[in-house]
């Protein structure tokens, strides 16, 4: 069958590297780290797995920054490589293992999404490490070990595969079943709406507060969508890129857009929008007295760090949902003069919603479920696999493709 790999070479990374400060194409030609090939389909790991044939799997962020080599070297030991890419799939039951088929109220042909994570339990390993204990699956402890290759989730193990080809295999305990008023349409952006979804549960706005979402891509309109399906009712500002981004995030409930590249001074808009004064220092960017309550910096770049923290009220907390890397030129200063919190939050975990434990894929799903959610408008571009350098090129290049979410579609 026909996949997207990462290679991971030292040579090839050394090559994009250089040729990518030249030519952004170096990222993905023949000689970098990506390459469609022709390879086996995985096995069952054990006979507690499935194989899931795929209906969409979603090009993700984390999957931009990976063909960019933007991400730090200290994820790498985290993979395993060639790995088949794509780890926000959807799809139907093909295949099911003796003990999987036991254990499932599924048979072959259903339609499940599937949390990718390879946590304690997919891994085989008993007892299970403290974080998974806890519920908290994407901090766990024993990405490298058990029963399959390194790799913290399906889309960057060698044994897994990935969605970005026609099959891969997963653990029974990583499916949920999709109920038939959810469609696959709305199920493909669910991993992407639950990196937003846990961090929102995790720093819950109250009513009366004021929330800055920084970055309007898709996990940013994904925190919007979620303080509004949870019935939040604070007042969120968003600050976006492009304007079609900044249209969705007021139909997804925003009360005021600030646009990043439209206006030449967008902190005097932005300090407007949140009813807050700014100071001009000796030298460097101007002071922000007050700022918003709760601010989710969904981008991790040094310039939304930096952004982040300025807008943060005292008392304030900035959570970095972003893939943060290497910040360069982030003035820290705001924590210590106006005693703000900053928080992390990683991918997914488990949350109490409604009286009792769940995981965050189980919650988006309800959240889709019940129609308080609806995610399938944020999915705007379709791609069959044979047009990755495509897809590729139109994630690399929002304001002419406007791109939200795209997906890569199977028959």
């Amino acid at each position: 069958m026909k996949a997207v790999q990462f290679e991971g070479t030292v040579p090839r990374y050394v090559y994009s590297t250089v040729a990518g400060a030249i030519n952004r194409n170096a990222y993905y030609d023949r000689f970098s780290n990506i390459a469609m090939r022709d390879v086996r389909p995985p096995e069952l790991p054990t006979p507690e797995w499935v194989r899931v044939r795929t209906k969409y799997a979603g090009f993700c962020g984390s999957d931009k920054n990976l063909i960019l080599l933007h991400d730090s070297p200290s994820t790498s030991p985290y993979a395993s490589f060639p790995f088949t890419i794509g780890h926000e799939n959807c799809g139907y039951v093909s295949e099911m293992g003796a003990v999987a088929a036991e254990r499932l109220t599924i048979g072959i042909g259903d339609r499940v999404l599937v949390d990718p994570l390879l946590s304690c339990v997919p891994r085989g390993i008993s007892p299970v490490c403290p974080s998974c204990a806890r519920g908290d699956y994407s901090l766990c402890t024993n990405f490298t070990e058990g029963s399959v290759s390194p790799g913290m989730s399906i889309g960057t193990c060698r044994d897994t595969g990935g969605g970005w080809s026609s099959e891969f295999v997963a653990h029974y305990s990583q499916l949920i079943p999709l109920p038939a008023s959810v469609s696959f349409e709305d199920a493909v952006v669910v991993d992407a709406f639950c990196s937003s979804l846990h961090p929102v549960m995790r720093n819950f706005p109250p009513d009366d507060s004021t929330v800055l979402i920084i970055g309007c891509g898709v996990i940013g309109l994904s925190a919007i969508a979620a303080i509004r399906a949870l019935g939040g009712k604070a007042r969120i500002v968003a600050l976006a890129s492009h304007e079609f981004q900044g249209e969705t995030a007021a139909r997804l409930g925003a009360d005021a857009v600030v646009y990043l590249r439209k206006s030449a001074d967008y902190y005097a808009e932005l300090a407007d929008a949140l009813n807050t004064k700014l100071l001009k220092p000796m030298l460097g960017k101007r002071v922000v007295v007050g700022g918003a309550h709760t601010i989710f910096d969904c981008v991790g770049s040094s310039t939304s760090i930096d952004d982040a923290l300025r807008f943060t009220m005292p008392h304030g907390t900035m959570v970095l949902v972003g893939l943060a890397a290497f910040p360069k030129g982030v003035d820290w200063t705001p924590i210590w003069l106006k005693e703000i919190q900053v928080r992390g939050s990683f991918w997914c975990s488990t949350e109490q919603f409604e009286g009792r434990a769940m995981r965050t894929y189980e919650i988006a799903v309800e959240l889709l479920r019940s129609g308080r959610l609806s995610l399938s408008p944020l999915l705007t571009h379709k791609f069959s696999l044979d047009e990755y350098k495509q897809a590729i090129e139109a994630n690399l290049n929002l304001g002419k493709s406007r791109v939200i979410k795209s997906v890569f579609e199977f028959d």
